[in-house]
């Protein structure tokens, strides 16, 4: 065990302060990028449990975010069939209206703009999400019946059983999601047979993006080629993995979110280095007789200063350690919450990159306290 770890493990009370300021510089990063992470998967959940392994966006949509719509011509619905490892298509259509709900004991209506997903509640069907339990599809059977996640209840003014308006018309909540919040704006989702019923479905010879179901989801990526080579222009398919990664990838690019997460990234380089520098001066000075002794005894300065950086490093180390638990806190307490979130790979290597950097640069900053380590104090 070298002379680094073994000071870290012996006087640990001492580097607390830089592990927990560590820590939360990572956590300061990594809850936004979960939360933001988190609102894309919530506005898009329905696609990301659905069973289809492909989806057909027009040739110029690069993402679900913020893209203004994605309208295809309805007949490219049985032009995706032409090829032989097509086992089902249905397009995903969606639209918006103005909810009020029925409220009781005179309280006050609830009014507001609602998006509207959709689903086919036939048994395996390409649009339901693998989530749905028989319940809510054979809720969803019923003409004008609508489910609701568990997150917008509140937000909406209603429950189980409860009627409300959207577009002028009466539905009922007959079924209660998990894991579907919305935080833009409240949805609802109902079957398409309700969506037709109450005249949402896309018109005028246009339908929504289009999902596809293959024989073997393992070949998603060579069928999605083979759709793109045939399109001729007219649409772009993606894997449904490639269309999760580029709708995280478009929010992220949002003005607003990047000042926000460039900031937390500068507040938390700033936050890091402050406290782990002075901690780190502080148990060294508190340590500076250790220091002159091994001086006295031959050790150079060098192997001195290399001894502080090491020490830096495991401080880092730990520090990974202790983000990872508290951002894994934070998980559980926003699932339980109803609120879900994601850690893209890029984002998670880079904190800690950036982490391990912050300890590096705040043993830089400690290691004039080595000067102080003279041999002669020894004999004071």
């Amino acid at each position: 065990m070298s002379l680094a770890l073994a000071t870290l493990l012996y006087e640990w009370r001492r580097y607390t302060a830089a592990v927990v300021a560590l820590a939360f510089s990572g956590l300061l990063i990594l809850a936004q990028v979960g939360m933001f992470t988190g609102i894309v998967k919530g506005a898009t959940a329905t696609i990301e449990r659905s069973r289809a392994d492909i989806m057909i966006l027009p040739p110029k949509m690069e993402s679900l975010i913020n893209s203004g719509g994605g309208a295809l011509p309805s007949r490219l619905l049985p032009q995706i069939y032409k090829n032989p490892e097509v086992v089902e298509v249905a397009a995903w259509d969606g639209d918006g209206g103005r909810w009020v709900n029925r409220p009781k004991d005179g309280k006050k209506a609830v009014t507001t703009y609602v998006q509207v997903n959709m689903v086919d509640t036939r048994p395996g069907a390409v649009t339901l999400p693998t989530d749905f339990t028989e319940e809510i599809r054979t809720a969803l059977l019923e003409p004008y019946s609508v489910a609701i996640d568990e997150s917008q209840l509140g937000r909406l003014g209603v429950k189980l059983g409860d009627a409300a308006s959207l577009n002028g018309k009466t539905v009922r909540v007959r079924a209660i999601l998990h894991g579907y919040p919305d935080v833009n704006n409240a949805s609802v989702t109902m079957s398409r047979d309700t969506m037709r019923m109450m005249g949402m479905l896309t018109k005028d010879g246009k339908t929504g993006p289009l999902m596809v179901r293959i024989k073997d989801p393992a070949r998603a990526e060579i069928v999605r080629d083979q759709l793109n080579k045939d399109a001729n222009g007219a649409y772009r398919a993606w894997t449904r993995q490639e269309l999760s990664q580029a709708n995280e990838g478009a929010l992220m690019q949002e003005q607003i979110i990047g000042i926000f997460l460039g900031f937390s990234v500068f507040l938390g380089f700033l936050i890091g280095v402050g406290i782990t520098s002075q901690t780190l001066r502080g148990a060294i000075l508190s340590s500076i007789k250790e220091f002159a002794s091994l001086r006295a005894l031959g050790v150079g300065m060098g192997s001195l200063r290399l001894i502080v950086m090491e020490l830096s490093v495991w401080v880092g180390l730990v520090g990974l350690v202790a983000t990872a638990l508290f951002t894994f806190g934070v998980y559980l307490l926003a699932r339980n919450g109803g609120l879900p979130m994601g850690f893209p790979a890029p984002w998670v290597i880079g904190v800690s990159i950036l982490l391990l950097v912050i300890s590096a640069a705040s043993g830089l900053l400690a290691l004039g306290i080595l000067k102080k380590s003279q041999p002669a104090d020894l004999l004071r």
